[in-house]
């Protein structure tokens, strides 16, 4: 497989995130299911696909962990990002979220430097606040007020960040089908006693699709990026995750009516700029180590 089919597969990883972020979205906002019983489907039906994908034998292996306080919260990190996303998208746009989620690059370079002593120089950190700025555009704080949901955006955009860096931490020690299975079977563990509480038997096949989806699409979404990554290097895939910026809109468009605002389209640009810059100067300086 040469770089451009592991571009190709980067882009339908990033697609499939954002069929999962509308699914979610739809079922929250359409469908009322509870975003308890939407996570604890997501994270069940992951497992599933990666037991499919693993086979038994291999996937109970891969459940042996040799960093298992890193993989503890390495998976509540992940739970965490995916409830407070989910949680905003009921009350923001698609476009709104992604924005900010661009951000994630920004703070994994900023949590690099506490966690895996990869420190940030003077113009790196310039580029980080740029990014910020980029957010605030996209909040538009004093005109109109800042909707109480961006908080959760954010949260989930930390939450991710810490989840990515303690990813690049845990490979050191576990192999990669440890580090994709350990989160998702540590979120349904988790999610298990409370989906009895806010359980909502759907009452069409179509919200059964979507909800089976969750997990297909997630789990794909992961497993082409690690493929893509087996056969490309990282910078060069990493300016390719802001594809989403065209994915997320149009299917926010199509399916939700929403209609990508100036400021967001502004403040998107920032925060893709920041992070391009931050990836420059990495492959600037893997070319010249």
């Amino acid at each position: 497989m040469n770089h451009r089919s592991a571009i190709g597969l980067m882009c339908l990883a990033v697609l499939c995130f954002s069929v999962l972020d509308s699914s979610a979205k739809y079922l929250g906002e359409f469908s009322a299911i509870h975003v308890v019983q939407i996570l604890w489907i997501r994270f069940i039906t992951h497992n599933l696909f990666l037991l499919a994908i693993y086979k038994p034998k291999p996937y109970l292996e891969a459940l042996k962990a040799n960093a298992p306080k890193a993989q503890i919260i390495r998976t509540i990190s992940m739970v965490s990002a995916t409830a407070f996303n989910f949680t905003a998208l009921l009350y923001l746009q698609l476009d709104q979220t992604i924005a900010i989620f661009f951000l994630s690059p920004l703070l994994i370079a900023m949590l690099s430097g506490p966690i895996l002593g990869e420190h940030l120089k003077p113009h790196q950190l310039y580029a980080v606040l740029f990014g910020f700025l980029g957010v605030l555009i996209v909040m538009r704080p004093g005109f109109g007020g800042i909707h109480w949901a961006v908080i959760l955006s954010l949260l989930s955009t930390l939450s991710v960040s810490i989840y990515n860096v303690l990813t690049r931490y845990t490979a050191h020690y576990d192999n990669n089908a440890t580090n994709q299975i350990m989160a998702p079977i540590g979120g349904a563990i988790l999610l298990t006693p409370l989906v009895f509480f806010y359980w909502q038997t759907p009452n069409d096949i179509f919200t059964w699709v979507l909800l089976i989806s969750l997990g297909v699409s997630g789990g794909l979404g992961h497993w082409l990026m690690i493929t893509a990554h087996r056969y490309a290097p990282a910078p060069l895939l990493a300016p390719f995750i802001y594809t989403g910026i065209i994915t997320m809109p149009l299917i926010g468009y199509f399916v939700f009516d929403d209609v990508i605002t100036w400021w967001t389209f502004a403040g998107a640009m920032c925060v893709i700029a920041s992070g391009l810059y931050l990836w420059y100067q990495e492959h600037q300086r893997s070319d010249t180590s």
